[in-house]
This record gives structure tokens, C-alpha cells and sequence, in this order.
């Protein structure tokens, strides 16, 4: 099912902020996109090309010992961040391109606010994207090209809103996959193959990043209309919000090593500095 195609043919299509991010923290993203979602009506497109430090980022419901090697992620102070969404678990850095998607519910025409609606609408924009770069699918809840993941995805729905984030494989470094355990629930077409079997860079498939951005502008267009928003404008004095993304402290990590696994974490403080 195309979604929106021919009723957005007559009305006036909704309006979506584009705000364009380079090198942004991952923490500070995640921060802005979930008082996006909770404190604003307006749509919202974040692109941010590239992050830094490498930093594992979990999804909300994420269990720390099923998913990161803890001993190695303590021992070379590699920072850990639980999400507000849910999805899988991802180790993100300078290569990774991150976009994410902040609508209301009627942003669509004829999309339904749930998680499988969402995968493919998104489906189907990025496959406007990817047309002419490489053999693009939806497989399960990942984007790929041909049988290897190059995105993964996230979401968080409320009431009359909805996210879905998606960090984008622009490149990686081989040797930060080793953080990262093999998960106990994987998707059916992974087939039990390795991170690096399983996995394949953007780069390989298109020339430029600045190629997957406008790809992904032009794709917006067929929607909404696009309007180019300086993150000044999406950035607030709201001192009020407490966003529920947390970094895990060393001690909460240790906690975990000797209890197999917190049910929540409660306490969440800062890496020491050096």
C-alpha cells in the first residue's frame, strides 16, 4: 500500500521541519528528538551526519548483559546509553548517519500510528531514496541492501504522535563491533552470521552523503512540504522537560556484572573524567 498518494494529490500537504545536524553528541540528539515528540505539535525531520565519541546506545526495554560485552565496554570506557524508544542495540560513531522522522498522527494520509504501518511507509520513502544505488529492501524491521543490514530502527508511538529514528551504516570500524553481543532475539533473514557478514556500508552502494541527504529531502517532498529549520529554532529554554534517555554510569555497569542483570536502573551519574 503507497500511503498518501492520492489524497495528498488535494489537499495542502502537512508541514515538515528539516533540521540538519553535523557531528552532534548522540546523547544531545536523543535529548532534543524526545522533547520534539512530547512538547511540540509540529513534524520534525533530524539528520545528523556522524557522532563522536563511539558510543552503544540500547533501546529502552534492552537488556545490558544479553546485549554489550560489559567487561570490554568498562575496561575501554565506552560510554552507554539507554534510549526513550525501543528497537535493538547499536554501537554509533563518526560513519553513522542518523535520521529521524517526528510526526503526528494525520501527517500521513491513511497511515495508522503502529509500528508495522510506520516500517513501511518508511519502506517505501527510502526506497526513493536508494533507487538506482543498490538492490534496497525492508527486511523485517531493518533496511539492507540485498541480504546485508545497513539501518537500524527504533520507534516510540504516544497518543497522537509517533518517532522512528533510524541509524544508517555510512561506515564502521570492524573492531567496535566486538562491544556488541550477538543477540538472543535476532531477525529470522540474519541467519546466526556474524556482525561483519551481517553488515554493509552505505558508502559501497552511493557516492556521497550529501547524495542520501538530498535523496532524502526530495523523497520528503512527495509528503510534505519540506522547510529547511536552523536548530536554534528547534532547540528551547524548556527546563522543565526531563528527557528519559540515560547514560549508565561504570557503577551501574559493575551492578550489572554482579546481579546478571538490573530489572531498571535507578541511578544514573556521569563518566568520570580524566
Amino acid at each position: 500500500m503507497a500511503f498518501g498518494s492520492v489524497i495528498e494529490r488535494s489537499v495542502a500537504r502537512p508541514l515538515m521541519r528539516l533540521v540538519t545536524m553535523g557531528g552532534a553528541p548522540i546523547m544531545q540528539q536523543l535529548h532534543l528528538e524526545e522533547r520534539l515528540l512530547r512538547r511540540t505539535s509540529d513534524n520534525w525531520c533530524i539528520v545528523n551526519d556522524g557522532t563522536a565519541p563511539h558510543t552503544i546506545v540500547m533501546g529502552v526495554s534492552g537488556k545490558v548483559s544479553e546485549l554489550i560485552e560489559i567487561q570490554a565496554v568498562l575496561q575501554d570506557r565506552v560510554p552507554v546509553i539507554r534510549r526513550f524508544s525501543g528497537g535493538g542495540t547499536v554501537i554509533v560513531d563518526q560513519g553513522t548517519v542518523f535520521v529521524t522522522f517526528i510526526c503526528n498522527k494525520t501527517a500521513v494520509a491513511g497511515l495508522q500510528p503502529f509500528p508495522r504501518d510506520i516500517m513501511t511507509w518508511t519502506g517505501q520513502l527510502y526506497g526513493k531514496v536508494f533507487s538506482g544505488f543498490g538492490e534496497f529492501h525492508l527486511r523485517e524491521n531493518d533496511y539492507a541492501f540485498s541480504h546485508r543490514k545497513f539501518g537500524g530502527n527504533a520507534q516510540s508511538i504516544t497518543k497522537d504522535r509517533w518517532v522512528h529514528h533510524t541509524s544508517f551504516l555510512w561506515d564502521y570500524d570492524v573492531k567496535n563491533m566486538n562491544y556488541l553481543k550477538n543477540p538472543q532475539r535476532a531477525p529470522e533473514y540474519r541467519q546466526a552470521r556474524n556482525h561483519t557478514d551481517f553488515l554493509c556500508r552505505m558508502r559501497e552502494y552511493m557516492p556521497s552523503r550529501s547524495d542520501f541527504t538530498e535523496g532524502i529531502t526530495a523523497a520528503l517532498g512527495d509528503h510534505f512540504t519540506v522547510q529547511h529549520t536552523e536548530l536554534e529554532t528547534a532547540l528551547s529554554d524548556d527546563h522543565e522537560f526531563a528527557p528519559s534517555t540515560k547514560l549508565l554510569s561504570p557503577q551501574d555497569l559493575q551492578d550489572i556484572i554482579s546481579s546478571k542483570e538490573s530489572p531498571t536502573v535507578e541511578r544514573v551519574q556521569g563518566w568520570p573524567r580524566s
